[in-house]
């Protein structure tokens, strides 16, 4: 006999999020689909380390001080350790608005702005917030269909609403938000240093090279060195650049994207509401502050049922067959009966208790009524 059986499948959160995002490890990590600039970062940090430690580190440390590779390896495991909490970090993603909530909120859109005629445009979506006696402007997500909160905004590579938004960074392959931007400014901090750190001692190792063979005599014999200067040189100043560039905004307590549109430093010169107005203040909050959870729940479970046919073969005994109909009056009047009664034989995989007419509910008669007539028709026949 078949039995329907409902199976319950684990589902978490993470595979029915939207936005572009992709994810590994069970959700716990979180990163967005361009991923390719991200792994370029990778190969060289790993390749040029790789290199230092290899050829230049073992003789600075014989000629100078074995301090020098002890302190450059603290610095490529910091900025290793910043960059992936960066890149698999949740950076602050706000959930989407539920269909009921959507509906909601539309209700109080319509109810606050009224009607619009056809052919009119329907007023800004917007709500005003006031923030340290300043006035500060709520704008609608027709996206995520919620009104942002201060200082987030919608990325569209990631296509998420991002609290405390500074940018999309394609090197950490994830959005710079509230909740891992700190991690992205001790990054790119930290590899300042370790960029000035191999750059430096790559020409002190130059320089004690040449005093013994020669200058082209040692460009000869390091091409890895030369390398690392190359990769060095023309990263330095980008690198240097960003931090310093990002250094002044913490003083600020300020985000990329609001020094962009000049969310402060506009035509009406509104002051910055977030600002504490001593820089030591601000890194503190920004660099130091609590850091918030995460309002995804990437790895709650939603339970979804799903019906699976499981067939059963029962071996079934003398004593479990239905009986026969018997010959003469006896049997043909039980078998009319069972008939009357709505069961027809071998129909159903259970047995189910004969009940008179009397004792079946109006619903069932209602339900078995045309089957009687099938019956009677077969009895005309056969007499």
């Amino acid at each position: 006999m078949s039995v329907m059986v409902a199976r319950k499948k684990v589902v978490r959160k993470w595979e029915k999020l939207p936005g572009r995002n992709t994810f590994c490890c069970d959700g716990r990590i979180m990163m967005a689909r361009q991923k390719g600039i991200f792994y370029l970062t990778l190969f060289l940090i790993l390749g040029t380390c790789a290199l230092f430690f290899t050829f230049e580190c073992r003789y600075l440390a014989v000629q100078l001080s074995p301090a020098i590779p002890v302190f450059a390896a603290v610095l490529f495991l910091f900025a290793m350790a910043t960059l992936l909490r960066t890149s698999f970090s949740d950076p602050g993603v706000i959930p989407r608005a539920l269909p009921d909530e959507a509906a909601f909120i539309e209700m109080e859109i319509e109810a606050t702005n009224g009607t619009v005629p056809q052919g009119q445009r329907p007023p800004p979506r917007i709500k005003n917030f006031q923030i340290n006696n300043q006035i500060v402007k709520l704008k609608y997500c027709y996206t995520c269909k919620i009104f942002r909160p201060p200082r987030a905004s919608h990325c569209s590579i990631c296509d998420n609403c991002v609290e405390r938004f500074d940018h999309h960074c394609p090197w950490v392959g994830n959005c710079v938000g509230k909740r891992n931007y700190r991690y992205f400014y001790l990054f790119i901090l930290s590899l300042s240093l370790l960029t000035i750190y191999i750059f430096t001692f790559d020409i002190v190792y130059v320089a004690l090279k040449s005093l013994k063979i020669g200058f082209l005599n040692t460009l000869k014999e390091t091409p890895g060195t030369v390398l690392e200067v190359l990769i060095c040189f023309f990263t330095l100043w980008s690198v240097v650049g960003l931090t310093g560039f990002h250094t002044f905004l913490v003083a600020l307590n300020q985000t990329t994207n609001e020094d962009i549109k000049g969310s402060w430093t506009g035509k009406n010169r509104v002051q910055n509401p977030y600002s504490h107005g001593n820089m030591v203040k601000n890194c503190c909050e920004v660099l130091c502050g609590p850091l918030p959870p995460s309002v995804l729940d990437r790895r709650g479970i939603l339970q979804q049922e799903e019906n699976a046919a499981q067939e059963e073969t029962c071996t079934r005994g003398p004593s479990a067959q239905e009986p026969t109909a018997a010959q003469g009056p006896g049997g043909q009047a039980e078998e009319s009966s069972t008939q009357q009664d709505g069961s027809l034989p071998h129909q159903s995989a259970v047995p189910v208790p004969s009940l008179s007419n009397a004792e079946m509910p109006e619903k069932k008669q209602l339900t078995t009524g045309e089957l009687p007539a099938l019956s009677q028709d077969a009895g005309q026949a056969e007499h």
